[in-house]
C-alpha cells in the first residue's frame, strides 16, 4: 500500500498541480470578467437610456449662454438641481459662492478706417473682464506683434498711444489642439494688461481657433495688478489675416467701441448631488465640469456637455442598482470661464471638513468622441498611482480609452493638495476649438452618441476606482 501511495503521488501531483493551476488562474480571470461584463452593461446603458442629451438640449435651447452671475445662470444651477432631484440620489444640495459680474453691453465694433480699401468691419467680441472704450469709442494706429515679448523690445516709445494687435495663430502642426491652444493663449489672456504697461490705449487679439473664418472668439482677459485696465477685443482669424496683410502694405488706424463691463460680484451657487458610498464613505470620487459659459453662444461644449454628462455617470449607476463602495458625487461648478469663484469656494469648504478626494475627473473639453484620460497628482504619489490605474488599460481600451500623464480639469485642480488623482476625460480635440468660446457653441454641434459615450467612458473609469480603489503606497 505504501508503494502504491507513493507512485499515484509521484505520478498524479504534476496534473493535481496543474490543474489547481488551471482553477487558481479562472479565479483570478474572474474578476476582470466581471468588470468586463460590467462595463459593456453600462455602454449599453449610456447609448440606449441616456439622459445627458435631452438634459443638454434644455440647458442650451431653453436656458442659453450662462455667464457667471447673469439670470441664465441661476436658471440653470435650478434646473441641473431639480433634475439631479429626481433620479434617487443620496444628496442634493446648493453650495454658495461669490462670483464675477461682467456684462457684454452692445455690439462690439471693430472698424478699419482710412486705408487704401476704404472702411471695412471687422467681426469681433471683447474679451470677458475687459473694460470698454466708452461710449464715443476710440481710434487710434495699429502695431501688429508676435508674442508678449515682443512687447518689451517695442518699448513705450513705440507702443504708447497705439491699439497693440496680437497676431499669433496657434500651431496647426500640435496634433492635440490644446497643445497648440495653451502655446498662444497666453496673447489674449495677459495682452492687454502688458500693452497697457507701455502705454497702449487698447489690445485687439486674434481668435484662439485654427479654423480660417469670421467667427470672433471670446474669453477672459486678466488685468495684473500694476496694470491700467484697456480693452481687450478678439478678432475673427479672417480679419486677422486681412489686417495682418494691411499693415504690411500701410499704416492702419482702427475704430474701437465697446460698452463692456465689470459690475459688483454676486451670489451663485454650484450644484452637487452625491451617492453614499457603502464600505468606505468618507472616500470621494468626484466628476464634474462648469455650469457657466460664455454669453455669446449657449455653451453646449463648453462646458454643457461636461456637465451633463457627470449627471448622467450618477443616472447610469442608479438605473445599473450599481451600489458604490465609495461616495460618488457630482459637482457642477460655477464660474470656470472667468474666475474659478465655485472651484475654489468648493476647495476650501473640503479641505476645512476635513475631506478626502480619493479620485477626481472633470469632462471640459467638449462633447466629442472620448479617447482616454490624462491624469495628475502629487509628484510623490503619481508613478503609483498610475501604476495602479493601468492596470485596467486592458478593460478600457476595447473602447478606445488610453490612459496617459498629463492635465486633469481647472476646476478639480485645487483639490491636488488632497493627494488623490486627478483625471481629465480626453474627447477627440479636433474640432473642439472651431466652437469654443464662440456664437456657434450650440446643440447642433453636438452629437447624441459621441456625448453618450464620453459618459460611458467616465462611469466606467469610476466604478473601477470605486470597486479597487487606489493606494499611496
Amino acid at each position: 500500500m505504501q508503494y502504491i501511495s507513493s507512485t499515484f503521488i509521484k505520478f498524479c501531483l504534476p496534473f493535481f498541480l496543474l490543474f489547481s493551476s488551471i482553477i487558481y488562474l479562472n479565479a483570478q480571470d474572474k474578476p476582470q470578467d466581471e468588470d468586463a461584463f460590467f462595463i459593456r452593461s453600462i455602454y449599453d446603458q449610456a447609448l440606449t437610456d441616456s439622459r445627458s442629451y435631452v438634459w443638454l438640449e434644455h440647458l442650451t435651447t431653453s436656458i442659453g449662454g450662462r455667464l457667471a452671475g447673469s439670470p441664465q445662470a441661476s436658471a440653470a444651477v435650478e434646473y441641473t438641481r431639480q433634475m439631479l432631484d429626481t433620479i434617487g440620489l443620496d444628496n442634493v444640495w446648493l453650495q454658495p459662492c461669490e462670483v464675477p459680474h461682467w456684462v457684454r453691453g452692445e455690439k462690439e465694433q471693430v472698424r478699419i478706417v482710412n486705408s487704401s480699401r476704404g472702411s471695412i468691419d471687422l467681426p469681433a467680441l471683447a474679451l470677458g473682464n475687459s473694460i470698454g472704450t466708452g461710449e464715443n469709442g476710440l481710434t487710434a494706429k495699429v502695431i501688429e506683434v508676435q508674442s508678449l515679448n515682443e512687447l518689451e523690445t517695442l518699448g513705450r516709445a513705440k507702443l504708447a498711444g497705439k491699439i497693440v494687435f496680437f497676431n499669433r495663430p496657434m500651431n496647426p502642426t500640435q496634433i492635440r489642439t490644446f497643445n497648440a491652444y495653451g502655446g498662444a493663449v497666453d496673447q489674449r489672456v495677459y495682452g492687454a494688461s502688458r500693452a497697457s504697461k507701455y502705454g497702449a490705449v487698447a489690445a485687439i487679439i486674434r481668435s484662439m481657433t485654427t479654423r480660417q473664418d469670421d467667427i470672433p472668439h471670446t474669453g477672459v482677459s486678466v488685468y495684473e495688478e500694476d496694470a491700467t485696465p484697456i480693452p481687450a477685443i478678439a478678432i475673427s482669424t479672417n480679419a486677422s489675416n486681412l489686417l495682418s496683410q494691411l499693415l504690411k502694405q500701410e499704416e492702419v488706424s482702427l475704430y474701437l467701441r465697446s460698452t463692456s463691463q465689470m459690475m459688483s460680484p454676486k451670489p451663485s451657487y454650484n450644484v452637487i448631488a452625491e451617492i453614499k458610498g457603502s464600505t468606505y464613505p468618507d472616500e470621494i470620487i468626484l466628476v464634474g465640469g462648469h455650469l457657466d459659459s460664455w454669453d455669446v453662444g449657449s455653451g453646449a461644449h463648453d462646458d454643457g456637455a461636461g456637465c451633463v454628462q457627470s449627471m448622467d455617470v450618477l443616472f447610469l449607476l442608479q438605473q445599473l442598482n450599481y451600489q458604490p463602495k465609495r461616495t460618488i458625487r457630482c459637482v457642477l461648478f460655477m464660474n470656470e470661464e472667468n474666475g474659478l469663484g465655485g472651484a475654489l469656494e468648493y476647495a476650501k469648504i473640503s479641505n476645512e471638513k476635513g475631506e478626502f478626494h480619493m479620485a477626481a475627473i472633470e469632462s471640459d473639453a467638449g462633447g466629442f468622441s472620448p479617447r482616454g484620460f490624462s491624469a495628475d497628482a502629487e509628484a510623490d504619489l503619481f508613478n503609483n498611482y498610475f501604476k495602479q490605474v493601468t492596470t485596467w488599460s486592458p478593460l478600457l481600451e476595447p473602447y478606445g480609452l488610453i490612459l496617459s500623464k498629463g492635465g486633469s480639469g481647472a476646476d478639480i485642480s485645487p483639490l491636488k493638495s488632497q493627494r488623490g488623482l486627478l483625471f481629465g476625460l480626453r474627447p477627440d480635440s479636433q474640432r473642439y476649438f472651431d466652437y469654443h468660446h464662440t456664437a456657434i457653441d450650440n446643440i447642433d454641434a453636438i452629437n447624441k452618441r459621441e456625448l453618450e459615450l464620453g459618459a460611458a467612458a467616465m462611469t466606467s473609469l469610476i466604478y473601477l476606482l470605486d470597486k479597487y480603489g487606489l493606494k499611496k503606497e
